[in-house]
């Protein structure tokens, strides 16, 4: 019953919202999520997130970006459905076991803790998959960046995808055409996928993920030339030919702990650390264009940010009665 009234309540404010913050019609399905879906079932739930990942980020300066890719890597295999953080068992093989998580994702034992919390104050209400959108929020703003109101209202899976991790999330090396394929394939388009790729602005990236740049691009056993050699011979000397695979470094070398626009200023001047990131000034006409625009109007960035993190957000969320509402985030509730 309190959720139904939750619902209707929430879809008459819907009159007063901005375009931003009106309802989501989520892609794949024909679920809509709502910013204000907690507002009378657990109104305190935004506050405990925001204050959780506040503390993490006081601790680590590193939380906040492994929250961020968290929510990426969770919405780009099945949807935003919180797969990501399930362990294996019984016949779940879990997603963290994949090559785009495996030595690499985390930030798993924080958002148990932001779900124990949670749970204190309202039992089997707040949603895993909400709490990892919540959370990638609050870290984009944390750290200076944009904040924007999140649609909510998705239900947690009971499965997870370890094919899916493994081919769906766009991998370091792959071609500027592959990435835009795997993010349309999301119904996410080229402007998002810059501007998602934004995200780079904080956070690092480990040896293994981009030493054929330094070495082998082609296979022909020289460097990539759209690497600054500048700052290929800097990073030589903590990533070698061989060894040193999780050696990290940030992705922006100027501001690595600051949410601003100096990714798309790096890339301009070919320091992008990963394959992927420089390519979008590379390889593609508009995706150039949107980099150079970036690049000089920071506020451009942030504002299509926000859109983007909506829109992606959105991607084949579960909701009503589709799946569950976890107890403990890395198994789902028939697993006790």
């Amino acid at each position: 019953m309190a959720r139904s009234l939750n619902i209707f309540i929430a879809a008459l404010s819907l009159i007063a919202l901005s375009p931003l913050c009106l309802c989501s019609k989520a892609y794949g399905t024909g679920g809509y999520l709502f910013p204000q879906f907690y507002d009378h079932s657990c109104p305190k739930a935004q506050e405990i997130v925001q204050s959780i990942v506040a503390k993490a980020f006081a601790q680590d300066p590193r939380m906040p970006a492994s929250l961020l890719r968290l929510h990426f890597h969770d919405c780009f295999v099945k949807g935003c459905d919180a797969s990501i953080l399930l362990d294996s068992s019984g016949t779940i093989i879990s997603e963290k076991r994949s090559n785009p998580n495996r030595d690499s994702a985390r930030g798993f034992e924080l958002i148990e803790e932001i779900k124990q919390a949670l749970e204190q104050e309202c039992p089997e209400t707040v949603s895993c998959a909400d709490i990892l959108a919540l959370a990638a929020r609050d870290s984009t703003a944390i750290t200076g960046g944009p904040s924007w109101e999140v649609p909510l209202g998705r239900r947690d899976a009971r499965g997870a995808s370890l094919s899916g991790s493994n081919n769906d999330i766009p991998a370091p090396n792959n071609t500027f055409q592959t990435i835009l394929t795997k993010f349309k394939r999301q119904g996410l388009d080229l402007v998002d996928l810059v501007s998602l790729s934004g995200s780079h602005t904080i956070g690092n990236s480990r040896c293994t993920s981009f030493r054929q740049r330094l070495y082998n691009q082609s296979g022909n056993g020289k460097p990539d030339l759209t690497l600054s050699q500048y700052y290929a011979t800097l990073l030589r000397k903590r990533c070698p030919r061989s060894g040193g695979d999780q050696n990290l470094f940030f992705l922006d070398l100027v501001t690595p702990f600051k949410f601003d626009n100096h990714y798309f200023k790096n890339l301009i001047m070919y320091k992008g650390l990963l394959s992927s990131d420089e390519i979008l000034f590379t390889k593609n006409r508009e995706s150039k264009e949107l980099v150079m625009l970036y690049a000089e109007n920071q506020e451009a960035f942030f504002e299509q940010f926000a859109k983007s993190m909506v829109k992606m957000g959105n991607i084949s969320p579960l909701t009503g009665v589709k799946g569950e509402i976890r107890r403990i985030c890395r198994r789902v509730n028939h697993a006790y």
